[in-house]
């Protein structure tokens, strides 16, 4: 049986969380901000948008998680730069944290490596 290429406007983006689905209007009209918070962010190296062909900035569901949580940050009174760096490093606690449970399992279903 052969996968069928997904059709249609998005080419079968609708689960994909790293497609850049939103322009920088609509993003910020979801956040619930300003178009210049986005550009901040982008500053800030916190996210980089994808460009269109015409230049234009578009943002994934990712992206658009890690900008609602350092909008969070910011309306408790942290510098924009203070919040990008505190999502920064707790995302890199998320990835260590996962990849420390991975070797976990990994040693756990290893067994014991060593004559008794």
């Amino acid at each position: 049986m052969t996968a069928e290429v997904p059709t249609g406007p998005l080419g079968g983006h609708l689960d994909d969380d790293d497609y850049p689905a939103y322009t920088m209007g609509r993003a910020a009209e979801m956040l619930g901000t300003t178009q210049g918070f986005l550009r901040a962010l982008g500053e800030a190296r916190l996210i980089t948008p994808l460009r269109s062909a015409g230049g234009h900035r578009r943002y994934s569901r990712y992206q658009l998680r890690i900008a609602a949580r350092a909008r969070e940050i910011v309306d408790q009174g942290t510098p924009i730069e203070a919040a990008c760096r505190i999502v920064i490093l707790e995302d890199q606690l998320e990835e260590a944290q996962r990849l420390n449970a991975e070797y976990r399992r990994a040693a756990e279903g290893a067994g014991p490596t060593g004559a008794a």
